[in-house]
């Protein structure tokens, strides 16, 4: 549960110290609003000065994250009553811009801790754009993910049902679309029934960014709402793009909705897609398991997405129960050595009969980099990754017949199977609520920001938040620890060079 601290509400001191609790309910209503880090230090002063807190040095408030807004560059920017504040169902939820959530919610007052704040998500009461005057787009970028069709159906469903907007393109395969491609009106008509597709049906690619073309030709559509699905590099994208379009002083809201399969988007708890993702992993695994138990020393391999974060591998691990070891990129492994994988896995065969590896696709590229392998990068500039998972069938195929080892030997990629699947239950909510509040996000006149869930709250979140960082999974946590105590696996890192083991 999240904390939704209002701003000018002052949080209640301890009642053994009524100095303290006078003091901090004063200095507690000096929130910073410049927008630097909030994370605690011993170093940095707080808000509450430690000496007047019995309870530790760690009791400042911390800092808002502050969302671009239109009216930075465009001053006289005129302000309109929502559409909707004759609507009692509607107006009864408007949300104020001083309604602010908390980025951690578990603290402790005698540890460091982020008090960082970002603006709760939802619709305004004042907005910033009248119905009449929106044209809207919407791309998505990058590669495939279950959810972005409802993503597509609901923006379209909350500019025409909420907000009264006519005009709404869709703009073909990516950010190339803009300016190579036909735009497609969107509306309830071409969305019908979308959301049970899964891929996209603007299409996608990577890369082909070209920022002076892009606003050049939403400049010459009018477009002042710019809708944009995709990662970290179409994140980036979207920054370019905003900042081209401040610069020209253009009326022109930028919202980025968080697209990864891999979960690898920081300050969000998760993104969209992911949990399908999971699920439909799980059922691969349930796959590699019945073929594995199924055949004397049955070892099956499966390769789950995760470029740089483990999360899928590790949750549908979790979830499944089956597995003997799971391999992700934030824990470095060696496949052969007295502390190899080989040898765990042979330990296994000898036990059970059987054995079941997860591994996500970005583990093990420091074992192939020890090989010479050195692969390129891809259009949107993400370094293309040799498949550790093939890797290793073949090294242990070779290990085992030598060591005269008969096996049963199984190599799955579900890759594009698990990206190609229609949104879950779960997902289509969740994509529904991000896309609604993206809508309200650019009608209140915010730019350059993107919208997800922090502690179960949506926020807004300036798009520098979440650019060129990666949310990994921290092999210290809970749920990593739980998952090594269920599969019983060791940890595989040599202490010698890694490349001599080879």
């Amino acid at each position: 549960m999240a904390f939704v601290f209002p701003a000018l509400v002052a949080p209640r001191a301890p009642a053994r110290c009524a100095s303290a609790a006078r003091t901090g309910a004063r200095l507690a209503m000096q929130i910073e609003r410049d927008g630097g880090s909030a994370t605690a230090d011993a170093s940095k002063k707080s808000v509450m000065d430690p000496a007047d807190s019995p309870d530790g040095p760690y009791c400042e408030i911390g800092a808002v994250r502050r969302v671009s807004h239109l009216r930075d560059f465009l001053e006289d920017l005129p302000v309109f009553a929502n559409p909707a504040s004759g609507r009692e169902e509607v107006a009864r939820h408007f949300v104020a811009n001083d309604d602010l959530v908390f980025k951690q919610c578990v603290v402790n007052a005698l540890k460091p801790r982020d008090m960082t704040m970002y603006m709760r998500a939802g619709a305004r009461e004042q907005v910033y754009f009248q119905p009449q005057e929106v044209r809207a787009a919407i791309v998505s970028c990058g590669g495939l993910c279950p959810g972005i069709n409802t993503v597509i159906r609901e923006i379209v469903g909350c500019l025409q049902k909420e907000y009264g907007v006519d005009t709404v393109f869709g703009i073909p395969n990516g950010y190339r679309g803009f300016y190579n491609g036909s735009w497609k009106e969107l509306n309830e008509e071409t969305t019908r029934g979308i959301h049970k597709l899964g891929g996209s049906i603007l299409g996608s690619s990577r890369g082909g960014h070209d920022t002076q073309k892009i606003v050049d030709a939403l400049e010459v559509r009018g477009i002042n709402m710019v809708f944009i699905i995709g990662g970290d590099g179409t994140i980036r994208g979207a920054d370019k793009i905003q900042l081209e379009a401040r610069r020209r002083r253009l009326k022109m809201s930028v919202v980025s909705i968080p697209k990864t399969i891999d979960n690898d988007i920081p300050v969000i708890d998760h993104s969209f897609g992911f949990n399908s993702a999971v699920e439909e992993a799980q059922r691969a695994i349930d796959a590699a398991n019945v073929e594995a138990c199924s055949y004397p020393n049955g070892l099956a391999i499966v390769k789950l997405m995760g470029r740089n974060s483990g999360f899928i591998a590790m949750e549908a691990t979790l979830s499944s129960r089956d597995v003997d070891v799971c391999l992700i990129p934030e824990e470095s492994f060696t496949l052969f050595g007295e502390v190899g994988l080989y040898n765990f896995v042979k330990e296994r065969l000898n036990g059970k009969g059987y054995c079941v590896i997860v591994v996500a696709e970005g583990a093990g590229q420091d074992i192939l980099a020890c090989l010479n392998d050195t692969p390129g990068f891809d259009k949107s500039g993400n370094r293309t990754l040799s498949d550790i998972g093939l890797h290793m069938a073949n090294e242990f195929k070779n290990a085992f017949k030598q060591d005269g080892i008969e096996v049963s030997l199984k190599y799955i990629d579900p890759t594009y199977m698990v990206r190609a699947i229609r949104a879950n239950a779960y997902d289509n909510l969740y994509c529904t609520m991000l896309s609604h509040m993206a809508v309200h996000g650019a009608f209140a006149g915010f730019t350059a920001f993107t919208v997800g869930p922090v502690n179960g709250y949506n926020v807004y979140i300036p798009i520098e938040d979440v650019v060129n960082v990666k949310n990994m999974v921290d092999t210290n946590d809970r749920l990593w620890l739980r998952l090594v105590s269920t599969t019983g696996q060791p940890r595989f890192t040599p202490l010698d060079d890694q490349c001599e083991i080879l």
